[in-house]
């Protein structure tokens, strides 16, 4: 039986576990990233095709996960995630018996269609298991296994593939998919999703809800958000060790100082964001364009650039859990899944996007450029954020709803 929102228990369990998924599904994404040579090897590619398979899964994902959202709308949320989980670990069972790179690809396609609709049901479960006013908290504590996945589930993969070759890397991920599904079956309660007509009243088609506008903005947001973000983040190796002057043997330190202070932004959102998640935002977005700034306005101060990359990563950290809390506040209960779905796209367009416009800049006007270009599209998504509340409020404003302040 659906379990109904009260206040009476958070349901720790049920998104400690849903976590516990998206770590799963994460790092299974981003698996190939930490096996390159290996992956190159055994399918007797080149290293960039490989890395191409992280642009396919991205791609599928973004093609995808709005029209399987909508297609699968009438489908139980808890039986949808356990399918979408066996799918996962299928792809990785499949990879890792690849004959070729071909057959590599395709199972990098499922696994993209796995993905973007994982994570438009997943985004939106918070939404149907607590209180609004406990959303923060419970999104971030979901939000919590991407970052994991990043700062251990990622090196954790690669270390395997490392010491027992690619292919049992993709064997023991699909093995580990497999628990957290019994682990889901166990722990996560079944919701109901689909909001009851009252008598005399007539369902309005999606495209017709009211929340639409104001969803689709918090996705124009996202996009914005991630493409400033990844123009400078994708590059900002060759930006350490040939603007601001660390040796080659700093990069991965620093890198892993940003991820756990991106796990401390998280872990701040959980705290406070559920009392204060549109001024959360605003400031992490303002964190994130002044630290950018420091970082190209003092290049060579290296313990400037140390703290700003600190003060980057716990701004960052928590933007995406605030930017799903605030598409869950902003969309009528029957558009919650469309509207994880479409921020999820959001995201994902933004990486690729991201990185390409920062590959234009890097012809020119160059490599120092990207931290100001970085900081400029976070000043207009800062403005974009003050315009856009307004109407967000008076959509939300048609129906009963606890305020996004």
């Amino acid at each position: 039986m659906p379990v109904p929102k009260t206040d009476a228990a958070f349901p720790w369990i049920g998104l400690v576990t849903l976590a516990g998924a998206i770590f799963v599904t994460v790092t299974s994404e981003f698996l190939p990233t930490g096996l390159l040579p290996e992956m190159a090897e055994g399918l007797d590619v080149t290293q960039s095709q490989v890395g191409l398979l992280i642009t396919v899964f991205a791609a599928t994902v973004v093609v995808s996960a709005a029209a399987l959202t909508n297609f699968t709308r009438r489908f139980p949320r808890k039986p949808l995630v356990l399918i979408v989980l066996v799918a996962f670990a299928l792809t990785n069972f499949l990879g890792a018996i690849a004959p070729t790179y071909e057959f590599m690809v395709a199972t990098r396609v499922l696994g993209g269609l796995a993905h973007g609709l994982f994570w438009a049901v997943v985004g939106a479960y918070p939404g149907h298991l607590v209180p609004q006013r406990q959303l923060a908290r419970a999104v971030a504590i979901t939000s919590a296994g991407g970052s994991a996945a990043f700062v251990l589930g990622v090196p954790a993969g690669t270390a395997i593939g490392h010491a027992l070759g690619w292919r049992l890397a993709f064997v023991a991920m699909g093995a580990v998919i497999l628990v957290f599904t019994a682990l889901v079956v166990k722990f996560v309660p079944a919701v109901e999703h689909r909001q009851p007509v009252k008598t005399g009243e007539i369902p309005l088609p999606l495209r017709r809800d009211p929340t639409l506008p104001g969803v689709i903005l918090v996705g124009i947001i996202t996009l914005t958000i991630m493409v400033g973000h990844n123009l400078f983040y994708t590059y900002i190796v060759p930006y350490f060790t040939d603007v601001n002057g660390f040796p080659v043997s700093a990069v991965s330190p620093l890198l892993l100082v940003y991820g756990i202070a991106g796990a401390g932004g998280l872990v701040l959102v959980g705290v406070v964001g559920g009392r204060l998640p549109r001024l959360g935002l605003f400031a992490g977005v303002l964190f994130v364009a002044i630290s950018a700034l420091v970082i190209g306005l003092l290049p060579t101060e290296q313990w400037l650039v140390i703290i700003a990359l600190v003060v980057w990563g716990a701004a960052l950290g928590g933007i995406p859990a605030l930017l799903q809390t605030r598409a869950l506040h902003t969309a009528s209960p029957q558009l919650r899944d469309l509207s994880s779905a479409l921020v999820t796209t959001s995201f994902n367009i933004g990486i690729g996007g991201g990185a390409f416009v920062g590959a234009l800049l890097l012809d020119s006007p160059g490599l120092r450029s990207l931290p100001f270009v970085d900081a400029a599209v976070m000043v207009g998504v800062l403005a974009l954020l003050l315009v856009s509340d307004r109407t967000i409020r008076n959509r939300s404003a048609r129906r009963p709803s606890i305020p996004f302040s």
